[in-house]
């Protein structure tokens, strides 16, 4: 079974979020990338395949140089070759174009992709490849089971979870579930000196044509000061509640 990871380049949680150019552009500077936490829980799961049913696993990632470090981390966590598509990935619609002529040209059975990055939360990528190459897909998925070329998937729903079956080839949006955080792969010595000798494969796009552009990202607004009402004063509680705060 061959299975593609999708990976997203995404900032560590930790990090300050600035914006240039007008509010237009994200601010990179002192910013520190990691793997998006929901491929690394299908990453993680893609591993497990590796182990126990002798898959072969490929990491693929939409990003420019500096996002090789992000691809070397998951060849540390144990997969086996590594893609980087040469572009900015600048929306949804067209890092899918590019993911998909990847697929398509390396005859996967089993695509993994997190459900959204943690960037910009699109939730788009997964739903559009399959859509792109005519898979079967299922998102919001918490648990998977290959048998020969048939998958049997969970996945989170409203009030509980659903239970599918499919044929490969497949499409997944992967979250936590799909492995417990306690089960993700932390690189050891021995992987982290292999993933430096691995060569990653660098292609380029096929083509930059884009169908959406940002106009202004915009933080939310601060928090308001917070108001003290003395326990005694419950008329003046019952006013702000009633008139500014607008609860009652």
């Amino acid at each position: 079974m061959k299975i593609l990871v999708c990976i997203s380049n995404v900032p560590d949680t930790t990090s300050k979020i600035n914006f240039t150019n007008d509010g237009s552009q994200f601010d990179t500077n002192g910013v520190q990338f990691v793997i998006n936490p929901n491929d690394e829980f299908g990453l993680t799961r893609a591993v497990w395949f590796k182990e126990q049913q002798a898959a072969s696993v490929t990491v693929a990632s939409v990003g420019l140089v500096d996002s090789e470090a992000t691809l070397r981390k998951a060849l540390a966590i144990g997969a086996d070759d590594a893609i980087r598509i040469n572009a900015t990935p600048t929306d949804g619609m067209f890092v899918a174009k590019q993911l998909a002529e990847v697929i398509k040209n390396g005859d996967y059975d089993l695509i993994i992709a997190g459900k959204e990055s943690l960037d910009y939360n699109g939730g788009m990528v997964p739903g559009m490849i399959s859509a792109l190459l005519g898979y079967n897909f299922v998102n919001s998925c918490v648990d998977l089971k290959i048998e020969a070329n048939n998958a049997t998937i969970q996945r989170e729903i409203d009030g509980g979870k659903e239970t599918l079956s499919a044929s490969l080839p497949l499409v997944i949006g992967g979250q936590k579930g799909l492995v417990e955080e306690k089960d993700l792969r932390i690189p050891n010595m021995r992987g982290i000196m292999q993933a430096r000798t691995k060569v990653i494969t660098v292609i380029e796009p096929t083509n930059n044509e884009t169908a959406t552009q940002a106009v202004m990202f915009e933080k939310p607004a601060a928090k308001s000061t917070v108001k003290l009402v003395s326990a005694d004063n419950l008329d003046e509680l019952v006013n702000l509640l009633h008139n500014e705060a607008k609860v009652i």
